[in-house]
Formats: C-alpha cells, sequence, structure tokens
C-alpha cells in the first residue's frame, strides 16, 4: 500500500484528531515561520507550540501536490527537501509522493558542495528549503544540472525562490488522485556520508510501506499512543519510527532541541508514551538526573511506556542506569541501514532485555545471515559479515549499478557490517568491516574496546581508530571524551584497560570531543583525518 494512503486514511478517521505537535523551546531559534506558532508561558519558561490535525496534515500535503503539478512535476520525477524538523516537513513530503514524484530528503549539516552533489546525483528536478540554508543555497544554485524550480520556506523569500508559504495557500486542498502503486518508486535517501560523499538509495513504496508494518509489529503502537521524535526528520530512522504511530492515526510530537531539560519537560507537557533516543541524549539525560538538574519529582512521566535507541551499539551500563530511575520503562534497540528503510530489520525487542548489547534477532518479516569474505555462512559464535534480506530492502543506489552489485545478492543485502551471533540466536555487532584494525596480524574490533571503555564512570563518549604504525602495521588509538568536571589520566585509562588482553589495549589515548553525526554515528573518517596526519604518524613512530 503506498504510504499516501495511510495519510489519506487517518484523515477520513481521526480528521479533527492531532496529528503532529511541534515544540520550539523560546531559548533556542525562532521557528521559520513563527507567526504560525502560540507562545505558551509554562512553569519552567516558554515554548513556541503549533499542532494540526489529520485533516490539516491531509490538506497541507494536497496543496503542495497540486502546486508542483501545477508546475510541471510528475509521477517519477523527484524533489528535494532540505529542512531542519519543523511542522511542514511531513506534509511536505507526502505532498511530493502524492503527485507520484520521489522524495529526496537532504541532510541538513550538507555543505554546499554536498547539497549540489546530491542533487546532481538523484536528478532532482525541484528543490524546497529552509532559511538555515539560504548561503549555502545561494552558492551553487547556479550550478544546479536539473532543478527547475526552488521553493522556500520561511519569513523573506529570496527573489530566486518560489514562495511556498504564499503559493500553497492559493491552491486547492483536495487530492490530485494520481495513481500510485506498490512498486512505484517512492524517495531517496542518501548514506551517512562517513565514508565520503553519499550514495543515493531508491525506495519503493512498497518497502517504506514494510517500515510502517515492522515498526508497528515492534512495538504495538495504537491509537492513544504519543510519540516524541527529537532526531532529524530527513533520515530512515526517525521517520520509519514515526510511521508505527503514523499506521494508527497516533499523535506525534515534534520536539526541536535536545537538552535533557526540554525532552523530560516535553515527555511530562505532552504526555508521551514512547520517545526514541540516542545513545548521547540518554547519557545527557542520566548525567542531568544524577547531578540534580533534573528532579523527576517535578514532572508528570507516568504515560511513558517505551525508551528506545537506535543508530549505534548501547552499551549494557547506560541502560542499567537508566533501569535505576526508569524501572517501569520498556526498552528496545534497534538495527538498520537506510539501504533496509532504516531500522526493524534486526531488534533486540522489548521481552529481551536481558540481552542487552546484542542488537537482536530477525526483524518482523526480516532474515538474517552471518557470512564470511566468500558469503558462505559462518559458524556459530564466529565473526563475518552481517546480511539481511527482507521486504525494506532497497531496489538500488541511484545511477550506481557497480555499488549496487557490491552489496546485493539475489535479494540479500550484505551490509558491511562484522558480527556474531550466539547460542540463543542473538545478534552481536562487532566492528563496520572497514573499522577493523590489523595490528600485528590479530584483528582488532574497535566496537568492542568501546564498549568496554564505556564502562568506566569518568569516560562520556569514546571512539577507537587505528594508527599508522612501522611495525605492527596500524595500532589502536581511544579518543576519549571525559564526562564534565571530570578529572582522568592517561595513567588512569591505562590501567583499568589491564582487564582487557594485551593486544586489545589502546596504545595511545587521546582525550578530545567525539564527533557524532545527526544520526549518532561516530565519524571516524573525521577521526582519521584529524590524527593520521604525519605529526601523529611521525610521532607515533618516533616514539
Amino acid at each position: 500500500m503506498p504510504i499516501t494512503q495511510i495519510l489519506e486514511k487517518n484523515a477520513r478517521l481521526y480528521a479533527d484528531d492531532t496529528a503532529l505537535v511541534e515544540i520550539v523551546p523560546k531559548s533556542d531559534t525562532k521557528p521559520s515561520s513563527w507567526r504560525e506558532y502560540e507562545l505558551v508561558e509554562t512553569g519552567n519558561g516558554q515554548i513556541y507550540r503549533q499542532e494540526i490535525t489529520w485533516k490539516q496534515f491531509d490538506e497541507k500535503a494536497n496543496r503542495f501536490a497540486n502546486l508542483l503539478i501545477s508546475r510541471g512535476i510528475k509521477k517519477g520525477d523527484k524533489v528535494a527537501i532540505l529542512l531542519m524538523n519543523c511542522m511542514e516537513w511531513l506534509p511536505i513530503y507526502f505532498g511530493i509522493m502524492k503527485t507520484g514524484a520521489l522524495a529526496v530528503p537532504l541532510n541538513f549539516r550538507y555543505a554546499a558542495d554536498e547539497i549540489k552533489y546530491c542533487l546532481d546525483l538523484s536528478e532532482s528536478n525541484a528543490l524546497i528549503f529552509g532559511v538555515e540554508f539560504l548561503d549555502r543555497v545561494d552558492a551553487v544554485r547556479n550550478d544546479f544540472k536539473t532543478v527547475k524550480d526552488i521553493y522556500y520556506y520561511g519569513d523573506v523569500c529570496p527573489d530566486y525562490a518560489l514562495n511556498y508559504t504564499e503559493l500553497t495557500k492559493a491552491q486547492p486542498s483536495d487530492s490530485p488522485n494520481i495513481e500510485i502503486t506498490d512498486e512505484d518508486d517512492a524517495a531517496i535517501y542518501f548514506s551517512s556520508g562517513t565514508t565520503g560523499f553519499p550514495k543515493a538509495i531508491l525506495h519503493n513504496h512498497a518497502a517504506i510501506y514494510s517500515a510502517c508494518v515492522t515498526e508497528n509489529k515492534h512495538h504495538g503502537q495504537t491509537k492513544d499512543d504519543v510519540f516524541l521524535c527529537i532526531p532529524p526528520l530527513y533520515h530512515t530512522g526517525a521517520k520509519m519510527h514515526w510511521f508505527g504511530s503514523f499506521l494508527v492515526g497516533a499523535k506525534s510530537v515534534l520536539l526541536k532541541g535536545i537538552k535533557p531539560e526540554w525532552i523530560i519537560k516535553t515527555a511530562s507537557d505532552e504526555k508521551a508514551t514512547i520517545v526514541w533516543l540516542l545513545v548521547p541524549w540518554a547519557q545527557d539525560i542520566l548525567d542531568a538526573i544524577d547531578s540534580g538538574a533534573i528532579n523527576l519529582k517535578d514532572y508528570d512521566l507516568s504515560a511513558w511506556r517505551l525508551m528506545h535507541i537506535g543508530a549505534q551499539p548501547v552499551p549494557p551500563s547506560l541502560i542499567k542506569r537508566w533501569k535505576q530511575h526508569f524501572p517501569n520503562h520498556q526498552y528496545d534497540t534497534n538495527y538498520g541501514l537506510s539501504e533496509s528503510t532504516g531500522p526493524g530489520c534486526v531488534h533486540l525487542g522489548v521481552e529481551n532485555i536481558h540481552k542487552v548489547g546484542a542488537i537482536g534477532i530477525p526483524g518482523y518479516n526480516w532474515k538474517v545471515r552471518i557470512v564470511d569474505s566468500d558469503r558462505n555462512d559462518v559458524k556459530q559464535g564466529e565473526v563475518g559479515e552481517l546480511a539481511v534480506c527482507g521486504p525494506g530492502v532497497m531496489k538500488c543506489y541511484y545511477n550506481d549499478p557497480e555499488a549496487t552489485a557490491a552489496v546485493l545478492d539475489n535479494g540479500w543485502l550484505y551490509t558491511g557490517d562484522m558480527a556474531m551471533m550466539d547460542k540463543d540466536g542473538f545478534i552481536f555487532l562487532v566492528d563496520r568491516k572497514k573499522d577493523v584494525i590489523i595490528t600485528g596480524g590479530e584483528n582488532i574490533y574497535p566496537v568492542q574496546i568501546e564498549d568496554f571503555l564505556r564502562k568506566n564512570d569518568a569516560i562520556k563518549d569514546v571512539a577507537v581508530i587505528g594508527l599508522p604504525d612501522h611495525r605492527l602495521g596500524e595500532i589502536s588509538a581511544a579518543i576519549i571524551q571525559l564526562k564534565p568536571g571530570v578529572k582522568c589520566t592517561e595513567e588512569d585509562i591505562n590501567q583499568f584497560c589491564k582487564e582487557l588482553p594485551r593486544y586489545k589495549r589502546p596504545r595511545k589515548i587521546i582525550f578530545a570531543d567525539v564527533p557524532r553525526n545527526p544520526t549518532g554515528k561516530i565519524e571516524k573518517p573525521k577521526l582519521r583525518q584529524i590524527y593520521c596526519g604525519e605529526s601523529v604518524v611521525k610521532a607515533q613512530i618516533e616514539g
């Protein structure tokens, strides 16, 4: 079923029920079109708040669809979205798909050259962007190969763009009634870009609908649930988790802000039942509780039933701490890729909290294999590459048959992630194939060392990378981000690591921030660029 039909069903059945709420803390930047928001006085400051019903959601999507069609957009065209999370994001996304065109969400951290690269690679015919991207779009707008129309969402429209707000108001709010099938192309997403310029991932409507079903099967969303969405909507992670609530017409809240106090306050005020967090945000919340910055007695969190985490391995120690403060919460973790329509091809399951540390078991309607370099199954307990097969596997990397052939084979998607399966059938992520460090002939999996180091109470975040070494080929280096105000020395870390086998102990300790992308993944290429320069290599050799 094309997911545009789900929106239309919700608009029929739940016309006047709240579909989306947007919360913008007043301490943050004003919303792009702030006049549409109500400034609300609360006991803990002020917020900008706006909400729309399912009928309004559908009408907004229809108006944008009709505008695009009036400007020549047709089935099979591509329309790119370059917006921060905002109330208009999802209606725009659905409006594009109602025309039969493909939605092309762009990462809000892209530099100007990356924006141009992705628009050209996807052969996008139109772009809609927000005020935050004026400088970047202006720098490359004359160089786009296929973009004909540029739409602007914000208060002061540049002279080269079309005013989204004014033009959509003049359009009819009824559906354009374009025939769309499950096999029609629906969207192009981009890989996270941690390995250079991103690849364009093509999905059809059947794959995206399958994400709605999988997420709902895993977490049992009902009409009464309230989903608090914080991560960026351009990524499959946030949107596909929202899809479980979308499928049943439940209310969702978009929060612009990741401060622990705002997450807890919004969960309390909006009676959120499901909150999806990234590891750093969960850690920040726990640190704020432990430091006294957050007093849980000041909030009503009785509705909150599920906290789940994705996008990266989850330290068991984090969940142990979480359950101490929130003993009644269900917990789940999810594994997925944009190539598998986001999270859910592997998930832990709320009933399997005793297996925290694993990414889990095959998700609903999914199969998995762990294979060697020849793509033969490895024995149980051995490390190999994780492969997944299911209804959400991408069609291809758009305009890149060579890259497609490297990862797709007979319906199986070879993820590039190294994993192992225990005797109970639970899968543990070991590392990315490209991140494995080979030192003196021994394979070192950085994730294993990172998980060990996170047990240290002084450490907030850690990344392990390989540095060149003239004798061993590579040595492991741990970039360690300490908790605020905590003192810890290299000697302390080395002493802590004595529990590790000698060959797994980091040979170099670096105290610095650990960069992560908006979906929570450690940006290891950036770290290699910083620490594998000539001066670092020279220091290693001389040391």
